[in-house]
C-alpha cells in the first residue's frame, strides 16, 4: 500500500490551471500537469453528466474518472447561473492556464471565450482542444475518438494492414491530443514567463492524429513526384504480430540478418539459419512477410522467459506481452511503480496508475487522489474570497 503525499514540490509547482474540461482529453492534460505539481481547480457542473458508468461506492467514481482527475480540487459551478459563473470567472483571473474542450458557441455564449478571459486576465494560457481546427468548414462538428480515427487516416491504415476498417481498440485520439495539450501549455509558459504575454493555443484532435499518423505513414509521398506508396511497409505487413511461444505470447523481432540466424538457431532449425535470405547484408523488404511467417512457426518450441533470455544474449529486440488482468503482478509493472494499490478516502482501496516520468531534482508526485465532484467547492471559494480582502 502507497501512501499519498500531502506536500512534494514538482516542477510546475506554483502554477495554477483551471480544467474546464470532460470526458479524457482535457482532463487527462491537466492530470499530467498536476502529476508535475501544478495546482489544478477543476471546475464542472453540480448536474454533471459525463461522470457515468459503473462504480463502487460514489456515483460518478468511475475508472476512467479515478484515472484522470487525481492532483485535482474539484469545484462545483453552474455556469449558466450568473453568480457561479462570476466566482468561475474569479478562479480564471487567479489561473496561469486555463483548459477547455467546450465548444465555441458555448464559450462564447457563457462570456468564456478567449477574448473574453484575455481581457480581464491577459497573462492566461488558453489551450482550447475541439475536434477539427476552429477556421475550418467542420468547426462546430462532434467530434468522438472514433470519428479522430477515421479523419485523421488511422482507419485507413487499419483497413490496408488488417483487411478490415476497425478502431484501434483504446482511445488514441483523445490520449495523444491530452499530451499534445501538456507540452503546449509548457511552451505557452515558457513564452509567457519570457514576456507576460498570454495566448490562446488551439488544439485540435483530428490535425494532431493526422501529424501524428503521418510521420511515418506519409512514406513514398514524403517526395514530389511520389517515390512510393504511402503506408510504412514493415508496420502495413500481415505477420507484422506478436507471436505465440510454448506458453504464452511475446515480440520477438529481428532486425537483422544475424538476429534472424540466433534465433532459427535457438530455435532448433539450423537449416533455417543457412537460409540465402538472412545471409546477406540486410533484409530485403520483399522477405520480410515470408520471414515473419517462419518467425511465427518458430517460437513455440521456448517458452516466452526462454527466450527473453535467448533474444537478451544476442541483443534480438524482445518484450514479453502484458497481459493486462496481471499487469499489477508484471515485476517490471510492479518495480516502477507504474500501478500502485492505495487507499482512496471513498472508494477504499484502488489502484492508481504511476507517473512514468523521472525527474532527478522535481519528481511529480500523486498528493490527491481524484476527488467527488465538487467536494472542495467549499475550500477553494473560501480562498478566492479570503485572496480578495
Amino acid at each position: 500500500m502507497t501512501d499519498i503525499k500531502d506536500t512534494v514540490a514538482g516542477p510546475l509547482e506554483g502554477v495554477r490551471v483551471i480544467d474546464l474540461s470532460t470526458v479524457v482529453m482535457g482532463p487527462y492534460a491537466a492530470q499530467i500537469l498536476g502529476d508535475l505539481g501544478a495546482d489544478v481547480i477543476k471546475i464542472e457542473s453540480p448536474a454533471d453528466t459525463v461522470r457515468v458508468g459503473h462504480y463502487r461506492t460514489t456515483p460518478g467514481m468511475t475508472p476512467l474518472n479515478l484515472n484522470v482527475n487525481r492532483n485535482k480540487r474539484s469545484v462545483a459551478l453552474n455556469l449558466k447561473e450568473e453568480t457561479d459563473r462570476e466566482r468561475a470567472l474569479r478562479l480564471i483571473d487567479t489561473a496561469d492556464v486555463l483548459i477547455t474542450n467546450m465548444r465555441p458557441g458555448a464559450l462564447h455564449r457563457l462570456g468564456l471565450s478567449h477574448d473574453d478571459i484575455a481581457a480581464r486576465n491577459p497573462g492566461l494560457v488558453y489551450a482550447h482542444a475541439q475536434g477539427f481546427r476552429s477556421d475550418s468548414d467542420r468547426a462546430g462538428n462532434a467530434a468522438y475518438d472514433e470519428t479522430v480515427q477515421a479523419a485523421s487516416g488511422l482507419v485507413d491504415i487499419a483497413d490496408r494492414a488488417l483487411g478490415e476498417p476497425v478502431y484501434l481498440p483504446t482511445i488514441i485520439g483523445d490520449k495523444v491530443s491530452s499530451l499534445t495539450i501538456a507540452y503546449s501549455v509548457l511552451a505557452a509558459l515558457l513564452h509567457r514567463n519570457r514576456t507576460g504575454q498570454g495566448q490562446l493555443v488551439e488544439i485540435p484532435m483530428t490535425d494532431t492524429l493526422i501529424a501524428f499518423n503521418l510521420v511515418e505513414h506519409l512514406a513514398g509521398h514524403t517526395h514530389v513526384p511520389e517515390t512510393g506508396p504511402t503506408g510504412f511497409a514493415l508496420s502495413m505487413l500481415k505477420g507484422h504480430k506478436a507471436v505465440r511461444t510454448k506458453d504464452g505470447l511475446a515480440c520477438v523481432m529481428p532486425y537483422n540478418p544475424q538476429n534472424y540466424r540466433d534465433f532459427f538457431t535457438a530455435a532448433g532449425r539450423p537449416d533455417l539459419a543457412e537460409d540465402p535470405r538472412v545471409n546477406g547484408d540486410a533484409i530485403d523488404s520483399a522477405d520480410h512477410e515470408d520471414l515473419a511467417a517462419l518467425l511465427e512457426s518458430c517460437a513455440p518450441a521456448l517458452t516466452t522467459e526462454e527466450w527473453a533470455e535467448v533474444c537478451a544474449k544476442h541483443s534480438i529486440p524482445m518484450a514479453p506481452v502484458l497481459e493486462l488482468d496481471r499487469a499489477h503482478e508484471d515485476p517490471y509493472v510492479r518495480d516502477g511503480h507504474l500501478l500502485d494499490t492505495v487507499e482512496h478516502p471513498t472508494e477504499g482501496t484502488v489502484r492508481t496508475i504511476g507517473i512514468p516520468l523521472r525527474f532527478s531534482a522535481t519528481p511529480g508526485s500523486i498528493r490527491r487522489l481524484a476527488p467527488v465532484a465538487g467536494q472542495d467547492t467549499e475550500d477553494v471559494l473560501a480562498e478566492l474570497d479570503a485572496a480578495a480582502r
